[in-house]
């Protein structure tokens, strides 16, 4: 498959100041949080490709969400704007006082991509719940979610709440991306395949780049709902401190007397982590047994790669 084929076109639109600027810029271009205060309004559309898993380009267009912009897109722009769209996500600002006009833009993008890219997917964002009272947030969410869902018909949505502030962004964006990664079954069945060789608790996969969670299996049940979220977000922080230092982030074991963690570089474009509570198998015989399966993943992540599921003999 060419490299063209590989291109896969995100809309990311929704009303000036509901946050869409900010949060491509904490997952792709590795802002932090407090950073984002800075950045100013997008003015029309925004273009930036992002190279994601080797062949896999996310061809990201920030579409400005001023009134003036927001009716060209529906106008004169409509066939440039919405043809050839894989994934629609629309930002809601939870606290907005326009919602009758949110909802009415929001329409206007489902029609113009029922027309054009009818098979697109789409993603509703209910941004900034940290405004939200904390005992307010589930109810106020459901209710937005039913108003979406009821709007999107014929069309499905999927609706997350987000906040730059914690671990939702990280959930969000990555079920978002998890949705384009074209060979994921595949990827998912070698996962598990090198899970239970290991006998390891969990294995993750990340996004070498974004450190968006891409894949996992988990053999051991686990407490912590939000924990690959969290890690991504702690990782992502701690690359970044590494980088003003002028180091580079390779690698991290963390140990205590329950259980192991592994972060490692896998591939070119992924980190591994591998979970292990058996006191039994040394840290030494688990770093090997990552460096044996690195080539079997390469492979994985070119489309044309092999077909095979993974059962190399480890150590």
């Amino acid at each position: 498959m060419s490299s063209t084929a590989m291109k896969k076109k995100v809309l990311l639109m929704g009303k000036s100041g509901s946050g869409k600027t900010s949060m491509r810029s904490i997952i792709f271009a590795n802002y932090i949080a407090r950073d984002t205060r800075r950045l100013g309004a997008t003015i029309d559309v925004e273009h930036s490709h992002v190279r994601f898993l080797g062949n896999l380009v996310l061809n990201l267009w920030d579409c400005g969400g001023q009134d003036t912009f927001m009716e060209n897109y529906f106008t004169s722009q409509r066939d440039n704007i919405f043809r050839n769209v894989e994934v629609l996500i629309y930002i809601f600002d939870v606290e907005s006082r326009e919602l009758e006009k949110d909802m009415h833009y929001y329409q206007s993008c489902l029609e113009a991509i029922l027309q054009n890219s009818p098979d697109a997917k789409v993603f509703c964002l209910v941004h900034k719940m940290d405004l939200v009272q904390e005992d307010q947030r589930d109810l106020i969410f459901k209710e937005r979610e039913e108003d979406l869902k009821r709007l999107s018909r014929p069309l499905a949505c999927t609706c997350f709440r987000t906040s730059i502030w914690d671990e939702t962004l990280y959930k969000a964006w990555s079920s978002i991306v998890y949705q384009l990664i074209p060979n994921v079954q595949q990827l998912e069945t070698n996962l598990r395949n090198f899970a239970q060789i290991i006998e390891a608790d969990e294995v993750l996969l990340f996004e070498r780049a974004t450190f968006l969670v891409i894949s996992h299996y988990q053999c051991k049940e686990q407490r912590d709902a939000h924990r690959f979220e969290k890690i991504s977000n702690i990782i992502k922080q701690f690359k970044l401190s590494c980088s003003k230092l002028a180091a580079s982030f390779q690698s991290m074991e963390v140990r205590n007397s329950n259980f192991a963690a592994f972060i490692d570089v896998f591939t070119s474009n992924t980190y591994v982590m591998v979970i292990m509570s058996d006191p039994s198998i040394p840290s030494a015989a688990t770093l090997i047994n990552i460096r044996n399966a690195r080539k079997h993943f390469e492979k994985l992540e070119r489309v044309d790669g092999p077909k095979h599921s993974l059962h190399m003999r480890m150590r």
